[in-house]
């Protein structure tokens, strides 16, 4: 598997779908291709099998020193094999090569899989967003990690 920069709109439909099959209130396609388009600060990373199929995918936002990570998913039957985590190290040492220095990001506070694979890369609970999510509502936890070299 490689992790590769998604520069082209056909793969939008599968991380259109990765991204159904993963949250309650998933983005729409607009906004993804909103972020595609707006490729100065937005990154789209995307694991890749050897059969070309998109297993996991990272949207994230490299503003000054900031990394901030917008969306993860990985496929339900790719999960617990390492992907969320081997794509975050990457996004992260992409956003040291450009000089971010800090990471940030929200997450529902009772994703205990997601609060463990970013606890394991060393962000830390900053503080909570009330009702932050929907369908269910929900607070965020918002994360921050300060330094990017692993």
């Amino acid at each position: 598997m490689q992790i590769e920069r998604v520069t082209d709109e056909r793969d939008l439909e599968a991380i259109v779908a990765l991204e159904a099959q993963s949250f309650t209130n998933p983005w729409a396609r607009e906004t993804l291709e909103w972020e595609l388009r707006n490729s100065d600060v937005t990154f789209i990373y995307a694991l890749r099998h050897e059969s070309g199929q998109i297993v996991a995918f990272c949207v994230c936002w490299i503003v000054f020193e900031e990394l901030h990570v917008n969306t993860l998913a990985v496929a339900p039957a790719e999960r617990r094999h390492g992907h969320a985590m081997r794509l975050m190290r990457h996004v992260m040492a992409e956003a040291a090569a450009r000089n971010a220095t800090r990471a940030t990001l929200e997450v529902r506070a009772s994703n205990v899989a997601a609060l463990a694979l970013y606890e394991r890369l060393g962000f830390r609970i900053a503080a909570t967003r009330p009702r932050y999510y929907s369908h269910p509502q929900e607070d965020a936890l918002i994360l921050w990690r300060e330094g990017l070299n692993l």
